[in-house]
């Protein structure tokens, strides 16, 4: 899948009407419906949301690792100008790992227990790359400087369980970039670090994006990691899309109920001072099998009226650049 296939203007990924079900007693439940995005060359996307409205669900999608029993019902997910909803089990093979790769929320459930996290990353480069094993090697020991990880030869000989949350997580970043991939899915690469390892591992993802100008989609129920690290900002809610735009108008001139619940959530400096209890969005995510009829934020908005039951979900067109899914926002 060269990029040569692509104009400058075309986005790299395109996402169109991606619907996720997954079948329980009840019958189809929707994790993701009816996704539309798009991810142009060195640009950085943000999903936020809760847990559970979707955002990893649709990252899994992209290289086809929706869990069982969930599927992708329809919508097309074209990867620079190819299907990859249609492209074999061979084919994308040949995308992971080499072309896009994928960071994981927990380092530890994916890296193998029993191996050393040298031998792992070896076989990253021999299976993806065909390198020879001298070889492998000495990139290993490259990447692992590369990510930050003093002494990494040594480091090559340890298991995960010897290493820190940090650092495993930087192995998880060399594995994913070990093939230099041009896209990389990072999927709450920070959730389980305490905040000085985060604002490291952000930072070097934001170091090897400037490096080799790949393009990244970062999930996250962070707002502050998602505002400081993405160009533009998809908010979801319910595997409903609610909001989308650049990150300084969605930040800064938000257009969705939901969109400002999430910010006014957020502690502020500026209100340290004061002793204010910070503001909550009152109630709970929903339950996908029972989604209240038209827009699933109704029974939470501060500013639902009747007409929200029969709206339509879906962003207005009269913002291309700026998108909500509330018809009365203005």
């Amino acid at each position: 899948m060269s990029e040569h296939a692509l104009g400058h203007d075309q986005p790299m990924l395109e996402i169109t009407d991606l619907t996720i079900g997954f079948a329980d007693a009840r019958g189809i439940v929707l994790a993701a419906d009816h996704i539309n995005l798009k991810l142009h060359r060195n640009e950085t996307l943000g999903l936020l949301g809760e847990s559970g409205c979707g955002k990893s669900v649709t990252l899994r999608s992209i290289l086809g690792l929706v869990p069982y029993p969930g599927e992708v019902i329809s919508g097309s997910i074209q990867w620079q100008g190819h299907s990859l909803r249609d492209a074999s089990h061979r084919a994308l093979e040949r995308v992971r790992g080499r072309e896009i790769s994928m960071i994981f929320q927990d380092p530890t459930s994916c890296l193998n227990p029993v191996f050393t996290v040298g031998s792992q990353i070896v076989e990253t480069l021999r299976t993806r790359l065909n390198m020879p094993a001298k070889d492998a090697h000495q990139r290993s020991v490259e990447l692992l400087d590369h990510v930050g990880i003093p002494s990494p030869e040594q480091r090559l000989k340890l298991y995960p369980h010897q290493l820190s949350g940090g650092m495993r997580q930087r192995i998880m970043i060399a594995i994913a970039i070990a093939c230099e991939p041009q896209l990389l899915l990072a999927d709450e690469p920070t959730t389980a670090l305490d905040v000085t390892i985060q604002d490291q591992i952000l930072n070097l993802l934001g170091m090897l994006r400037q490096e080799t100008g790949m393009s990244m989609i970062l999930v996250s129920h962070d707002v502050g990691v998602v505002a400081q690290n993405s160009d533009r900002i998809i908010i979801m809610y319910a595997g409903r899309i609610m909001e989308a735009g650049t990150t300084g108008e969605v930040i800064y001139h938000p257009r969705h109920p939901y969109t400002r619940g999430l910010l006014a959530a957020v502690p502020s400096l500026d209100r340290a001072g004061e002793r204010r209890p910070l503001t909550s969005i009152p109630g709970q995510p929903p339950n996908l099998a029972r989604l209240p009829q038209g827009c699933p934020f109704q029974p939470r908005c501060a500013f639902a009226r009747p007409e929200c039951a029969t709206i339509p979900v879906e962003l207005d067109r009269g913002y291309p650049e700026h998108g909500s899914a509330c018809p009365f926002v203005d």
